[in-house]
């Protein structure tokens, strides 16, 4: 995730490379100006066939293209938004389970909490590599040997820790003499783990339908090849100019939308899922009264 100042100056706002979209699209729109250059020196000439097109039909293509590109990008935000509220859960079920292994189980002794907190975080670690693609990483390792669990593998990974993790609770609930009642609020930090897990997995297995993002790709192309044959004989020495700026436009929203669209990736503008591991880490540690971590900090503007 992309992090800057609450209120950045206007130079960081105008020329500010790292931490925007410009890095994925530099090549397409590079390519464009040099469309819109070499048509600017042949005066929209092709193999002695001028090509005359007029701004009416690229202003209802402009028009339609911004719309279809605006509704993908509100869906892309709403699977971001939707994946942030499914980690928020995450977190948020860790705290109270961790909270409650003190409140509720004051016959357990700092090591069998312990214990538990880390099957916790190594599932959390888990849906975090599960939800990348990636095999089990060294803080899950680490952490489900601190809860006495040998590693996992995918791809049931996250699944197969979470039913440990359940079975860890309810055995330390037994062995302290917790009643039926105290069971069944640990039970209902449980089921939200597997609530937000599902929801995750649920995301990460449902793209936004490729004919679509396929179809944007295509008209955005060929939209901004077609644009200086548009303008060179309005605007003169300023097509190039003009193309770029609207090739920025277009192929950034088009870009930007491919970048939300997959929250649990690793480019700059997804979800930061490495922080939000490390927090509920914090988190968890804290509650229990045992030494945390540091939280991470963004890199070059990035946090991962």
């Amino acid at each position: 995730m992309i992090v800057r100042d609450q209120k950045p100056s206007v130079a960081v706002l105008l020329f500010a490379v790292k931490g925007s979209i410009i890095p994925a699209i530099w090549p397409k729109v590079l390519f464009t100006v040099l469309v819109s250059t070499l048509v600017l020196l042949t005066h929209g000439t092709v193999f002695n066939f001028h090509m005359v097109l007029t701004p009416v039909p690229f202003t209802l293509w402009g028009l339609t293209l911004a719309i279809c590109l605006g509704f993908r990008n509100t869906v892309a935000y709403q699977r971001f938004w939707e994946a942030r509220t499914f980690l928020g859960e995450l977190a948020m079920a860790s705290r109270n389970l961790a909270r409650q292994l003190g409140s509720l189980l004051p016959r357990a002794t700092p090591s069998q909490r312990l214990a538990v907190a880390g099957q916790l975080l190594g599932f959390i670690h888990l849906v975090r590599d599960q939800l990348r693609g990636l095999a089990p990483g060294a803080d899950a390792q680490r952490w489900l040997e601190v809860g006495t669990l040998a590693p996992v593998d995918p791809p049931q990974g996250a699944n197969v820790a979470l039913r440990r993790l359940a079975e860890g609770v309810m055995n330390l609930a037994t062995e302290t003499g917790a009643s039926d009642m105290v069971k069944v609020q640990l039970d209902q930090q449980l089921c939200t783990l597997t609530h937000a897990l599902s929801g995750c997995e649920k995301i990460k297995l449902t793209p936004i339908p490729f004919p679509y993002i396929l179809m944007m790709h295509r008209v955005v192309h060929i939209y901004c090849l077609l644009l200086p044959f548009c303008l060179v004989d309005s605007i003169g020495w300023f097509t190039p100019f003009a193309v770029c700026v609207l090739a920025y436009m277009f192929f950034g929203l088009d870009a930007l939308g491919d970048q939300i669209a997959n929250p649990f990736d690793t480019q700059p503008n997804a979800l930061p899922l490495d922080a939000i591991c490390r927090q509920v880490e914090i988190n968890v540690l804290e509650l229990l009264g045992e030494p945390a971590p540091a939280p991470l900090q963004p890199v070059a503007g990035v946090l991962l």
